[in-house]
């Protein structure tokens, strides 16, 4: 789901559940946790928030996942009061810029969705380490360990990444334009000028008391089809999870990361039915198979989900309950082939047509979501 850097910090809540692989063997442990993203924790109250916190405790959610906001006091308090429950977090950072560097308007007319801020070519490796390491610090201070560690979110696509033009040529880049398409080769020095930010992170990360082994990942990148136009028209651009993560990788990403880090929403059509079943786990496999490798560096999905658009209580789950355990079984399969190394379902609470928190309790989906999946 698409968040501006701003409401990034608002995601307080991007709080998902996760496959918690503490360090690089947890991809080989009996089962990987699973849990839900908790979206605009930062809207709630405290009271609230620890309400949340008890209702994840008691269904068996273990960790959460959110991005960092400017009130960085109050992101240390929420990251400790979830830890007194017992739940620890996979933290999204976002990078320092240059100071003068120009910074994109939000146009929610023309626009919708295309956040503003700077562009990505413009991150200060330099500013970026020094925050990175004071708030590390205070993590280690209060005797907080990490249980992940993220750089910026979806920066594959226009709307967390200013480096695009808008508006754009309505197309998904592949990996031949960030090397000689003009848009492409831009929004490749964005991509540069991240991992120079995330060797600062790791740098970080390794020095740290208590999360020095502590999962790294990337930015996490979109399932947004097939190369070339996009299918229906639109008036932005993207560039592939596959061509991103190759420049990537042909830029030393694999010397920083201990996985690789994707979102996708699969299609919710024909529930129960098992052509629609095929198409949902052959495009699942198209993301995967090829970037997610036993051999190489697992992935974890840090968001999927189906909406239900029902606002009756108790809530109507009859097709959710019959996509969710479809899907769990496809995840389980790439586990026990040491693809997947993390689940993050979204969302508990806060993104309403996604959420499995509603009318005071957990729905059965939920709990079908957040289950463990075994590796064996």
């Amino acid at each position: 789901m698409r968040c501006p850097k701003e409401i990034v910090g608002l995601l307080l809540g991007l709080a998902g559940t996760l496959s918690v692989y503490l360090a690089p063997a947890v991809a080989h442990a009996e089962a990987i946790l699973t849990g839900v993203n908790f979206v605009h924790p930062s809207l709630f109250s405290v009271a609230d928030q620890n309400a949340a916190f008890a209702q994840m405790k008691i269904a068996g959610v273990r960790v959460i996942r959110f991005g960092m906001e400017d009130k960085e006091d109050e992101n240390l308090d929420f990251i400790k009061r979830a830890y007194t429950q017992n739940i620890r977090v996979v933290l999204i950072f976002h990078g320092k810029y240059a100071p003068g560097a120009p910074v994109r308007p939000y146009r929610p007319k023309e626009f919708p969705g295309m956040w503003q801020g700077p562009p990505i070519s413009s991150l200060d490796p330099g500013l970026s380490r020094i925050y990175f390491q004071q708030f590390i610090d205070k993590l280690d201070a209060a005797g907080v360990a990490l249980a992940g560690i993220e750089l910026e979110n979806e920066i594959n696509m226009a709307g967390n990444n200013p480096d695009f033009r808008l508006p754009g040529e309505g197309r998904l880049l592949g990996l031949d334009d960030l090397y000689h398409d003009p848009e492409g080769q831009q929004v490749a020095k964005g991509y540069l000028q991240y991992l120079k930010v995330l060797a600062a992170l790791k740098d970080v990360r390794d020095r740290s008391k208590l999360s020095a082994h502590t999962p790294l990942l990337p930015t996490s990148l979109v399932d947004a089809g097939p190369e070339g136009a996009w299918p229906t028209p639109k008036n932005y651009d993207g560039v592939s999870a596959g061509a991103t993560i190759a420049f990537f990788r042909a830029n030393g990403v694999d010397r920083l990361v201990d996985a690789y880090n994707l979102h996708t929403y699969p299609w919710a059509d024909g529930p129960g039915e098992k052509v629609s079943a095929i198409h949902r786990l052959r495009r699942l496999q198209q993301l995967v198979l090829p970037l997610c490798s036993p051999a190489g560096k697992p992935c974890w999905v840090t968001e999927w989900g189906f909406p239900n658009d029902s606002k009756s209580c108790p809530s109507d789950e009859k097709a959710r309950s019959l996509l969710v355990p479809e899907m769990m079984e496809d995840f389980r399969q790439l586990t026990q082939e040491k693809r997947l190394a993390g689940l993050i379902y979204y969302s508990w609470l806060g993104e309403a047509r996604f959420d499995v928190y509603r009318c005071g309790s957990l729905t059965k989906t939920g709990h079908l979501a957040i289950a463990p999946i075994p590796t064996h």
